[in-house]
């Protein structure tokens, strides 16, 4: 098919360029839909990153009602197929139990997402209510771009694979736990996940009822990352918590370097640490941004980190429990069905099932000390810097990690998860925003995201610092390398 650009002049642009370019009258948002879809042809059928296209948003990017004077200014937008519902779309969860679940209303986010400019497009690949860390089962297997012998992590799996590769500059991505970082960190791409009380959850959920799931985006610019965050924040009719705005967008933020930064590198966090050449990844770039201006050196914060994570897998296992409890309610049935719900994620039913409110309150007290002692922290610090990922990433077939796991123990299973993936969660727990910049390797050649991590509310300090971070590299994250599966090479 003939094309609005070639896949070179594609990938110099950003979500925000391309708008840019619809605004002169060089594009239309109908040719932006057809490319993307393109690059979806060239590469799904080696990555299995994208469930399904939605083929009359591509022919009309304003068919449900998608703002294409806004930001964003129709550019192509794919969303994990969990989170925020799209009305008459399906939603399926990445489960057998959920096919055909097709939501019948719009959520808060979605309508921000269509007015901010952003044409929903498709919906990318997620394991399983999003529980585990790869879209690996009986629906899909999504692969790595750079080396489809390995993982893309998760949950937001396909999301990351298709910002990686190339086919979109800017996705949807949801972090409970580091479901936008890790996979961004595995990929190749940036990925933020936002404090407490910026994306709406609702109508459905909210701030209090999620507690640490939020919703976010991958992407290839901070500029984009910003621009979402500005246009796609702010809390809809009966929160339970007020919704925070800066001073400033950040999309003017970060036009300007941070001051001089406080900040702090770790790489053991309790009974977690990581591996040595991802230590030494996290010490060549606390250099480089020695080299900026920043104060760097090694720091812990002063967190029980044991009983930080027990709390952690109480509250996961009592949430799921009660998302899979609440699908089975509506399904009218009184037991999970083994054919269609997976090993770990029925152990997590059984376990979460009939956590009572004590416990409950127990976890919660956790929580507040867990996030006073990083808040006492902070008090002396700005950042924290960490690698996204304590151990390399898996490559695909390998199931410890996977609700597939046929671990006898539900709780083994998440310390075998907190292993790997020790840097992310706990700022879910205490609502500290952080992101993953693509700026180390690892050992097999698959880039490794470095994190940095701040207070509560202190979100455009990430975003500010990732800019200057990018204005020193001349915006060639990845060291300026691209993926073996990229649409300028395949």
């Amino acid at each position: 098919m003939s094309l609005a650009m070639t896949w070179e002049e594609w990938c110099a642009h950003d979500a925000v360029g391309l708008a840019q370019r619809v605004k002169k009258g060089e594009v239309s948002a109908a040719e932006l839909a057809a490319q993307a879809v393109e690059g979806i042809r060239k590469l799904n059928p080696t990555l299995d990153a994208v469930v399904q296209v939605f083929d009359d948003a591509v022919a009309d990017p304003a068919v449900d009602g998608t703002n294409l004077d806004g930001v964003f200014g129709g550019a192509p937008f794919l969303m994990k197929d969990l989170g925020p519902t799209v009305k008459g779309r399906l939603q399926e969860f990445g489960s057998k139990l959920m096919q055909g679940n097709r939501p019948t209303e719009d959520a808060f986010l979605t309508s921000k997402i269509r007015n901010a400019g952003l044409n929903i497009i498709g919906r990318t690949t997620t394991p399983e209510f999003g529980v585990c860390s790869s879209s690996e089962n009986d629906l899909h297997v999504t692969r790595n771009p750079w080396n489809t012998d390995y993982t893309t992590c998760g949950s937001s799996a396909g999301t990351a694979a298709m910002v990686g590769a190339g086919v979109l500059p800017l996705s949807h991505g949801t972090d409970g736990g580091g479901s936008i970082r890790i996979p961004a960190g595995c990929n190749g791409t940036l990925g933020l996940k936002v404090s407490r009380g910026v994306y709406s959850l609702a109508p459905n959920l909210s701030d209090l009822t999620g507690l640490v799931s939020i919703q976010g985006c991958l992407s290839s610019t901070v500029r984009d990352t910003a621009a979402f965050v500005d246009n796609c924040r702010g809390g809809a009719p009966g929160e339970f918590m007020p919704f925070w705005s800066p001073e400033e967008p950040y999309s003017e933020l970060i036009k300007r370097d941070p001051g001089r930064l406080r900040i702090a590198m770790s790489h053991e966090w309790g009974d977690y640490r990581a591996v040595p050449h991802f230590v030494a990844e996290l010490e060549r770039v606390g250099r480089f941004l020695e080299s900026l201006g920043h104060h760097v050196e090694w720091a812990l914060p002063e967190v029980d980190f044991r009983a930080a994570f027990q709390a952690q897998t109480q509250c996961y296992i009592g949430n799921f429990a009660q998302v899979i409890a609440g699908h089975m309610e509506r399904l009218g049935l009184d037991q999970p069905p083994r054919d269609l719900l997976e090993p770990i994620d029925i152990k997590i039913w059984e376990e979460g099932r009939d956590i009572s409110y004590s416990e409950r309150y127990q976890m919660q007290k956790v929580f507040n000390t867990t996030s006073r002692a990083f808040g006492r922290f902070f008090e002396d610090w700005d950042i924290i810097l960490t690698p996204v990922v304590a151990l390399p990433t898996p490559k695909v077939g390998e199931s410890q990690n996977l609700t597939t796991s046929t671990n006898p123990s539900v709780l083994d299973w998440f310390d075998i998860n907190w292993r790997n993936f020790a840097f992310t969660p706990l700022g879910n727990l205490c609502s500290m925003p952080g992101i993953s910049m693509p700026l180390a390797r690892q050992e097999s050649g698959l880039p490794l995201g470095i994190q940095a991590q701040t207070r509560m509310a202190n979100d455009g300090l990430l975003l500010q610092l990732a800019a200057q971070i990018e204005r020193a590299i001349d915006g060639k994250w990845n060291g300026g390398q691209r993926p073996e599966w990229h649409v300028t090479n395949k």
